[in-house]
């Protein structure tokens, strides 16, 4: 559990313990936020068990909780400037790596090469498709430092909430894939004799990459239709991740993102194996192939379809404690704000949950910060728990809650008591 926490939490009392050594270096900046992180864990769990709060304040339990909020907040909000200067470590070694990767390819495929022609020797197919991975690594390296700034080569498959897009991978794959046969068939065609390209025979897999593409497309334009319709609630992460491409916006595993990648990736394999097998055509696809994939895509689209939803508040009381009498709603009572959607995927780190916002007529009150062993009691995404402001007056009152991704939800009706 503080692993994973680790990922997204920080402290004020780490970063001011341990401040960063040299303004704007990438190294410097990363070890900021992973000593902040381990001081927000640390001061997290011992506002949990009660320690640490001024005694001028825990005689009062409503200023008590106020007073954790803001600590809480406030760290919160430290280790989000700390994890700024982080990403610039992770942009060096992604633009470092992206370089890296593309150099392996070549010597990769190049050993390959060389170990395969042992006893057979040296031939033209070999030649081509050296040219070809030469060829393909210019333009590749090119786009990576251009987009060095934007996470190189991450780039065009990086969504606008900054995570990896399954859809954008599956389509470069397979665009990688159809321009280096291209490119290797031409480079074969110009060194030995000329061959046909067998396009007869490569239906499917013409098929195959202008349906990845549709998807692609019509992932975009489905996401971006249930945002603007509020439908779907997106908070943008701090940077993408490899596990994006197989997890939802929480981090956990999805299995239409799973089956998507892993049918696309068998169906790759299969289409360079066969061309590898027979390098003087396109590789010929069985329709079974094709029609499996166009399924795995349909799952995928449908699942972002009907995944999320709108935030919205099903009811509203008074929160009541052990001891406590029934009674109406009154000024500086708690209230429980009940319904879902409260929390979206993405939003369960302190700095997002600080965003939360309850609109109770014309006030706004920020949601407390509750810590618990491990996590936070409030906010979840179900409840809500913030005491009612001095500033609202009695009578019917409207009560809304504000999301950590701008959306507001539908709003009910209160009475507030004398």
């Amino acid at each position: 559990m503080a692993v994973q926490e680790a990922r997204h939490y920080g402290g004020r009392h780490g970063a001011d313990a341990h401040p960063t050594a040299c303004a704007g270096c990438a190294h410097c900046g990363e070890t900021g936020h992973r000593r902040a992180v381990a001081a927000f864990l640390a001061r997290r769990e011992e506002l949990a068990a009660g320690h640490g709060v001024p005694v001028a304040v825990a005689h009062s339990p409503v200023a008590a909780r106020q007073w954790v909020s803001d600590e809480l907040a406030q760290s919160a909000r430290a280790v989000t400037a700390h994890g700024r200067e982080a990403g610039l470590a992770w942009l060096a070694r992604v633009r470092t790596g992206s370089l890296a990767a593309i150099g392996a390819a070549v010597l990769a495929l190049l050993l390959g090469q060389a170990l395969t022609a042992l006893g057979t020797g040296w031939t033209t197919t070999r030649t081509a498709g050296l040219c070809t991975a030469l060829l393909l690594a210019a333009p590749l390296t090119a786009a990576a430092h251009a987009h060095r700034a934007r996470s190189g080569l991450l780039a065009p498959l990086t969504g606008e909430d900054n995570r990896l897009s399954t859809t954008r991978a599956v389509a470069a794959a397979w665009l990688l894939f159809l321009c280096y046969a291209l490119l290797f068939l031409t480079s074969r065609a110009l060194t030995a004799a000329p061959a046909a390209f067998g396009l007869a025979r490569a239906a499917g897999l013409v098929t195959v990459v202008a349906l990845v593409s549709a998807v692609a497309v019509t992932a975009r334009l489905v996401v971006s239709t249930r945002i603007a319709g509020r439908r779907l609630q997106k908070v943008r992460a701090d940077r993408p991740r490899a596990a994006d491409l197989l997890c939802d916006d929480n981090g956990r595993a999805d299995l239409a993102d799973v089956q998507y990648v892993l049918v696309s990736g068998a169906v790759l394999a299969f289409a360079a194996v066969r061309l590898a097998a027979d390098p003087a055509r396109l590789p010929e696809l069985p329709w079974s192939l094709a029609l499996l994939l166009g399924v795995s895509a349909a799952w995928h689209l449908a699942a972002k379809c009907t995944e999320g939803g709108p935030p919205v508040v099903h009811a509203v009381v008074r929160a009541r404690e052990a001891g406590d009498l029934d009674a109406p709603i009154r000024t500086g009572d708690d209230i429980e704000i009940r319904g879902h959607g409260f929390v979206p995927p993405g939003a369960a780190a302190p700095d997002p949950l600080t965003r939360l916002v309850v609109r109770i007529g014309p006030v706004h009150a920020h949601v407390p910060l509750v810590p618990v062993p491990g996590g936070f009691a409030n906010p979840t995404d179900t409840v809500l728990t913030v005491p009612l402001p001095a500033d609202v007056e009695p009578g019917r009152v409207e009560v809304s809650v504000v999301t950590a991704a701008g959306f507001e939800t539908n709003r009910v009706t209160i009475d507030v008591a004398d």
